[in-house]
């Protein structure tokens, strides 16, 4: 099917179609050729005809493999002897150690001291006996700065996630399936962006093939590093950024990404975490689909953009799958807050037998429920301060709690909206 994308003598925008049809020929047996799924309950939803790119069943489950195994197989021969080198936590770090066991070559992975065992025993699954982890720094960017020492230290070719051409090549072969398996005119698709690999790569093959089609990239709301450089019009370093999302957690994106999604992109659109934490939920509950939180962005921005798709055909990548189930817990809270269904106070009670009796009684809705409290007698005080968290049926209960909160003259502070203080006292 490669032939089908032949290079064009006009100038295409990212890299060219003939890097990208050579990383095709390169991942034959290597990545799967995943399924383009019609998804029908979200096209019901959004009255569109809306597919899902299934990457998430990627060999390594994310389509960082592609990217990496075609930069990897085309080094120089002494290249690969020496070997390589990457900083990562995730998904690159499992697809160049699934490379380099399929290349026979050796490759460090330079990975926070803070990585979660989980992901450490995934990546040496991936790579077998011809991986070496190194575990440095409590950031990624402290991981990323000694993985360049080292490489220049040991000459070993440092494998980029996403400012390279040929990653970005290898990632746009994501493009050209979709175009394979797809045979009406696509008119939006939905890609999530962290340093911009993947979106350069489908910008690279739609952008040639499907100039019509509009790309939008989404980005975590607590990491939105593409919408800032385009902002700024020079790559920009965020401050901060939330790391919920890690899959697409990036202060900077890369110079050649920039580049590409600057001039290709029809849009970019920033996705509270809590809607990604709902989306992760949905996907589960509604189609057996599981996915990280990078790889439920795509999805998650449809509610945002829902008047413009209807009747329209939609395409949302899901990135990857990897998510740790321990972190199931924290994504339903997400979820439930971002919802409107999950509150947390500091409560003043009076230090007076019925005090407790009296909120469970004549504040709280009879389907409301208490499901966090914490609360410490203090003799010497008329008041004493309690930690609650409140589950309601319907985001719309809210009001009345409050009023019948102010009502009862019980003195409060809201909590939900103090991230600081949210953070210190919940976790």
């Amino acid at each position: 099917m490669a032939n089908r994308f032949r290079s064009e003598k006009t100038a295409t925008l990212g890299v060219s179609i003939d890097e990208i049809n050579c990383a095709q020929i390169n991942l034959k047996g290597i990545a799967r050729k995943t399924p383009l799924d019609f998804n029908a309950n979200l096209s019901r939803q959004f009255e569109a005809n809306i597919s899902l790119k299934r990457e998430d069943l990627q060999i390594v489950r994310s389509y960082k493999l592609r990217g990496a195994y075609n930069k990897i197989v085309q080094l120089a021969e002494q290249e690969k002897q020496n070997g390589v080198i990457c900083a990562s936590a995730g998904n690159h770090a499992q697809g160049v150690a699934y490379s380099c066991q399929q290349l026979n070559i050796k490759g460090k992975i330079v990975m926070p001291t803070t990585t979660p065992q989980q992901k450490i025993k995934q990546v040496k699954w991936f790579g077998k006996e011809h991986i070496e982890i190194i575990l440095h720094g409590d950031t990624f960017d402290d991981a990323s700065a000694y993985a360049h020492q080292l490489s220049i230290e040991n000459h070993l070719t440092f494998i980029h996630p996403f400012d390279d051409e040929k990653v970005i090549a290898g990632q746009g072969t994501v493009g050209l399936e979709i175009l394979e398996e797809n045979n009406a005119p696509i008119d939006y698709i939905f890609v999530p962006i962290g340093g911009g690999g993947l979106a350069s790569g489908i910008i690279s093959v739609l952008k040639s093939f499907s100039p019509n089609t509009k790309i939008i990239g989404i980005e975590p709301s607590g990491a939105s590093s593409m919408a800032e450089a385009i902002k700024h019009n020079k790559t920009t370093a965020l401050k901060k950024i939330d790391p919920f999302v890690d899959g697409a957690a990036v202060k900077k994106v890369g110079e050649k990404t920039f580049e590409i999604c600057s001039n290709g992109l029809t849009s970019t659109y920033a996705v509270p975490e809590g809607k990604v934490c709902s989306t992760i939920l949905r996907l589960y509950n509604e189609d057996a689909i599981v996915v990280e939180p990078a790889g439920a962005l795509s999805v998650a921005a449809l509610d945002f953009f829902k008047e413009e798709i209807k009747g329209k055909n939609v395409v949302c990548i899901l990135s990857g799958s990897n998510n740790d189930i321990t972190r199931m817990e924290e994504i339903k809270e997400r979820s439930l807050q971002y919802e409107g269904l999950k509150h947390y106070f500091i409560i003043s009670f009076p230090q007076r037998a019925g005090a407790l009796k009296e909120l469970v009684n004549d504040v709280l809705g009879k389907n409301d429920d208490i499901t966090y409290f914490q609360y410490i007698q203090k003799n010497n005080k008329e008041t004493g301060p309690a930690v609650v968290g409140v589950e309601l049926d319907k985001k719309e209960d809210f009001e009345n709690l409050i009023y019948r909160l102010e009502n009862h003259h019980f003195d409060y502070q809201y909590l939900n909206t103090d991230n600081t203080l949210f953070s210190l006292i919940i976790g």
